[in-house]
């Protein structure tokens, strides 16, 4: 697990540059709310939105994330104000906290400004209870959120937009579907279910830090399709809280709330959410955990017996979503896999197409988008595949077969990038044997993606670098049809 984190390619440095931006930017938003004049409960308000206005907006342009920051507060100042008038009507304030999760989650249908417009609502309303906000609260929280957002976009989108300097992000659409069959629909049922699952018994656990429970099954959901995908997540969550619990008994409780300290390790942990998210979410929730005790100690509650009533609240949660996910219209880990599987298929055969088309000469010709498309979906087949390559899973048949389809996979992807590469060249030619190449690859793929027999074919050596990848390809595509069907026929996963 450390290998995973310190070891990952971090290429143009982007996960160095996301973190060190989100410490720059939450600082920021404190340091002004705190000259504004602000409680203690206002700087936390400011923060956490800060936080979530540079986690959480992930459009695919600049101009895209600035909208969606910009809509923010127009989201959650309704909600903060909601979660205010309910304080004192417990009912009331419970049925608008599962209806706020399943809206939440329903909004990842419009994808990425949906998915950040609906984290922030639930946000927004958690922290309400997190705080015990009250009416007479609302227009300091109000010109908190306010203040912190806007300190937020101008680091974000004037002192440090990198990513004007990157091509558009690449975000695969979510899979389509009507009614019940859409996923979203699904999960924001399901999200539903296991929050009130959660909301109640963390209610039996804990009259007061029952959101913590929520708040787990919520933070489950997020980024998950399938039922395999939710089960991993809710372990990992458990682990990281687990793992955060104990370095918070090392590390918040000596310093008991004390100003500077507690500055220093609210900086590290932020970082440490940001850098670690893309590649572990146990990390990041150790240091969200740990993030999340020194709040406490600055709030002048902290001790053991709250930490541990953390851990017991953070598996109702878990508890919540893994019935939610098991019995309220399951999505498989099967159904999902293959989808994102045969997407990725597809993809490859885009690329192709779009490399010999450029190879050809044809005007306007560029596979660099398909690349990087391709990217993010293989990305999310290791999500989705990620339950059956788990170490805890008994099954070592798709364990194995699964390993085998990654890793065939990724072997698409290289020759791929090397294949583009080598049409970069204003130099690169195209003959017929790279034209008949390209035609072989790209029918390997509808015999793939339709269920249909490879032909058998042993691809020549070749000393051009073109061929070669084509070849390459050709040969990763001949042998994943193996994994990818059991003898029986089904798919990866139904076997």
């Amino acid at each position: 697990m450390l290998k995973r984190v310190f070891m990952a390619p971090d290429p143009g440095r982007v996960r160095l540059r996301f973190a060190a931006r989100a410490v720059l930017g939450i600082s920021l938003a404190v340091v002004v709310c705190g000259l504004a004049g602000h409680s203690l409960a206002g700087a936390v308000t400011g923060g956490l939105a800060a936080l979530l206005a540079l986690f959480t907006v992930t459009d695919p342009t600049v101009r895209g994330q600035a909208v969606t920051t910009a809509l923010l507060p127009a989201v959650g100042l309704p909600l903060l104000a909601v979660a205010a008038e309910l304080h004192d009507q417990p009912l009331a304030r419970d049925l608008a906290f599962l209806a706020v999760v399943g809206a939440g989650v329903y909004a990842r249908r419009w994808g990425p400004r949906g998915h950040s417009l609906g984290v922030f609502a639930f946000m927004t309303y958690f922290v309400a209870q997190f705080l015990h906000a009250t009416p007479g609260q609302l227009p300091e929280l109000y010109a908190s959120v306010l203040l912190s957002v806007l300190a937020a976009a101008v680091v974000r989108f004037g002192l440090w937009c990198y990513e004007r300097r990157m091509p558009p992000a690449v975000v695969p659409a979510p899979p389509g579907g009507t009614g019940l069959a859409r996923i979203t629909t699904r999960q924001a049922i399901q999200a539903t279910a296991g929050a009130g699952f959660a909301l109640v018994v963390g209610q039996l656990v804990s009259g007061q830090r029952w959101y913590w429970a929520v708040g787990a099954t919520w933070w489950i959901f997020v980024n998950t399709t399938s039922r395999g995908e939710t089960l991993v997540r809710g372990f990992r969550r458990f682990m990281g809280t687990v793992l955060g619990i104990g370095l918070g008994l090392f590390v918040a409780l000596p310093v008991h709330g004390d100003a500077f300290p507690t500055a220093v390790i609210v900086a590290v942990s932020v970082f440490g959410i940001f850098y670690t998210a893309a590649v572990s979410y146990t990390w990041m929730m150790l240091w969200v955990t740990l993030l999340a005790a020194m709040l406490y100690g600055l709030l002048g509650v902290l001790s053991p017996e709250l930490l541990a009533l953390r851990l017991v609240e953070t598996g109702v949660g878990a508890l919540g979503a893994v019935l939610a996910v098991a019995f309220v219209l399951p999505v498989t880990t099967h159904s999902v896999t293959d989808a994102w599987i045969q997407r990725a298929l597809r993809c490859v055969h885009a690329c192709t197409a779009e490399t010999a088309a450029r190879l050809a000469g044809t005007e306007g010709a560029d596979p660099s988008p398909k690349v990087a498309e391709l990217e993010q979906l293989l990305a999310r087949v290791r999500l989705s595949v990620a339950p059956l390559v788990h170490p805890l899973n008994p099954m070592l048949g798709r364990k194995r077969r699964a390993r085998r389809v990654l890793g065939l996979l990724d072997d698409c992807a290289r020759e791929i990038r090397g294949l583009v590469a080598v049409a970069a060249d204003p130099e690169a030619s195209h003959d017929a044997r790279l034209a008949a190449a390209c035609w072989r690859v790209e029918a390997a793929v509808e015999a793939l993606t339709g269920g249909r027999d490879l032909p058998v074919r042993t691809a020549p050596a070749a000393t051009e670098p073109a061929l070669a990848h084509l070849h390459g390809l050709e040969r990763a595509l001949a042998e994943l049809a193996a994994p990818l069907r059991a003898p029986s026929g089904s798919p990866l996963v139904g076997a």
